[in-house]
């Protein structure tokens, strides 16, 4: 798993559970010859079944045992391998080339083979190996990645018959409290099934960089991504495996950990990103092999409060303060102007001085990011956004269009 720091309080530790750091390392041995790139396939396909409509039990829950039954065949381990080029040690001596092996895991969504699985499990990998519940492996493509949700798509080249798509679930419908389980391969023990409930949920979107935010699941890129957290244990080896609700269904892809920086297991806290994402970037990167997000280009993004908006004499008590603007993004075409002083209230910071957005698309964003994100992400690059903001104390609509993610 990598492992990362967030700034709040408390310096935590977030572990990822795949290649770079983050699967479980199986060995180092010297590898004789280069084992090429990994092979990327682009096709045009129909969105799996799996990713339209949710299969569903009449409503009625399952056990953990009926659980584990019917999912469990349809879970794989994800085998990456990376070789890592020997170093120049003197003029005379240069080290063997390695081979590094790591662990992660993953999960079938339909009868053509394709497996969802983490960014992070198969990156800068040479070479994939899938192991299915009956011990067989098969080699492993990459349809294609998406480093901006951490989520990669794998195919394999078995019979239809061998395949156990697991369905997607609504994880908009998800509410703190329901029941989970997590199927995976933590430390490389097969197929492990740990269950709790969701702790909390993260409507974060996916519409501009981390602010001063304490987003629970950031992409590598710095990106937040929708996230479920869990009390489910999980581990090194458990990223790309699904978490599963009562009905079977998955409803988010086990990601991250948090340990409080006291180990390298888990603590009760996990992050799975949340299955209306995994549906929404499968189904691009089946079709056209990658995924493309809409991109707004502000930070430093914090929410309006009453009390913000009584000491600095605001015109509103809720919309969106931000202290950043990206150069040549459909926000600076627009002429948004960001905040120029910054201060802090009650320990978060806020950037005054500029506009404050209230609405985006004609919905009213309060004071959560989230709220405008998720606008955001329901849009494509190239759409034209409206946003009703305040500068000073005129209200006025701006419109700007969208640009692709970077």
């Amino acid at each position: 798993m990598k492992s990362r720091s967030r700034g709040i309080a408390v310096a935590l530790s977030i572990l990822f559970a795949g290649v770079a750091g983050a699967g479980i390392a199986l060995g180092i041995t010297a590898a004789l010859g280069d084992l090429g790139s990994t092979t990327v396939v682009t096709r045009s396909a129909e969105t799996p079944a799996s990713l339209q409509q949710p299969v569903v039990t009449g409503g009625k829950s399952l056990t953990i045992p009926e659980i584990y039954e019917r999912a469990a065949p349809g879970v794989v381990q994800v085998t990456s391998t990376q070789v890592i080029k020997g170093q120049q040690v003197n003029p005379f001596f240069q080290t063997q080339p390695q081979k590094v092996e790591a662990l992660g895991s993953g999960f079938v969504i339909d009868k053509q083979g394709d497996i969802v699985t983490n960014y992070h499990v198969i990156q800068g990998a040479t070479s994939i190996e899938v192991l299915f519940s009956n011990n067989v492996t098969t080699k492993a493509i990459v349809v294609g990645t998406d480093k901006s949700t951490d989520l990669a798509v794998l195919k394999v080249n078995v019979s239809p018959s061998a395949l156990t798509p697991l369905p997607l679930g609504n994880s908009a419908a998800v509410e703190v409290g329901d029941p989970v389980v997590a199927i995976g391969n933590p430390f490389g023990l097969d197929r492990t099934v740990t269950s709790g409930i969701v702790s909390a949920i993260y409507n974060i979107g996916d519409g501009t960089r981390a602010s001063q935010y304490n987003f629970p699941l950031l992409s590598q890129n710095n990106f937040p991504i929708p996230a479920i957290q869990t009390d489910a244990a999980i581990n090194h080896g458990n990223s790309g495996g699904p978490l599963i609700n009562s009905l079977g269904q998955v409803i988010g892809v086990n990601s991250q950990i948090e340990t409080g920086g006291t180990s390298q297991g888990n603590v009760g806290i996990g992050f799975a990103i949340q299955s209306d994402t995994v549906k929404q970037v499968a189904a691009q990167i089946l079709k056209s092999g990658k995924a493309i997000h809409a991109f707004l280009g502000i930070g430093n993004i914090g929410g309006v409060t009453p009390e913000v908006a009584r000491l600095y004499r605001l015109p509103v008590d809720h919309g969106l303060l931000f202290g950043h603007v990206e150069k040549g993004t459909g926000a600076a075409k627009a002429g948004l102007k960001a905040g120029t002083r910054n201060v802090t209230v009650a320990g978060l910071s806020y950037w005054l001085g500029g506009d404050i957005i209230v609405s985006a698309g004609g919905e009213s964003v309060g004071s959560s990011y989230g709220k405008l994100a998720n606008v955001i992400a329901a849009h494509k690059p190239g759409d034209k956004l409206s946003l009703e903001i305040y500068r000073g104390n005129t209200k006025m609509t701006v419109t700007a269009t969208l640009g692709t993610r970077p």
